[in-house]
């Protein structure tokens, strides 16, 4: 298993990102006959991060204050910019995994119009919400630092990604 680029963001006064750090693993391949999603789905699944849906991004920036998220795009391209309106513009494509910490800005700036996702939470860590810029206050912030850390890594499990880099 490739280890996974890590990507910070600092707290911009409207997005709050967070201390760990953005997973991205590029080149996610379809196997066991499988269908990409359908690997992907497994795999999350698999390491205790069940998928509650499939879609796109928003267009617009948010977070995520109550749960950590895991993207696997299945199909297509896009550009999500990362950490807020001042973030960082990140291609990815069908194979490619994001681990967004909770409180991580996202946003999609452009996409394919085949593109789409496969969307999961840690399993046991409540219900996820939505959060924009007038959401931020210092009681989303405390929500956020006091969530633990996923017992697993999506992608890789016991192996690496959250439990070697999250800490």
């Amino acid at each position: 298993m490739k280890k996974p680029q890590t990507l910070f963001f600092k707290d911009d006064g409207h997005i709050p990102n967070s201390r760990y750090p953005v997973l991205l693993y590029r080149d996610m391949a379809a196997e066991d006959g499988r269908s990409l999603v359908e690997t992907l789905e497994a795999l999350f699944e698999h390491n205790d991060w069940p998928v509650q849906w499939r879609g796109g991004v928003f267009d617009y920036h948010h977070f995520h204050s109550t749960a950590h998220e895991v993207l696997g795009v299945y199909d297509g391209a896009a550009t999500l910019r990362l950490g807020g309106e001042q973030g960082e513009d990140i291609e990815v494509s069908a194979g490619d995994v994001i681990v967004l910490p909770a409180g991580t800005g996202h946003c999609r700036i452009s996409a394919s119009n085949d593109f789409a996702l496969t969307a999961g939470y840690p399993r046991g860590h409540g219900d996820w919400d939505i959060c924009r810029h007038g959401d931020y206050t210092p009681d989303v912030q405390r929500h956020i630092a006091s969530l633990p850390r996923p017992a697993l890594d999506p992608v890789a499990g016991e192996a690496g990604g959250v439990v070697s880099d999250w800490t």
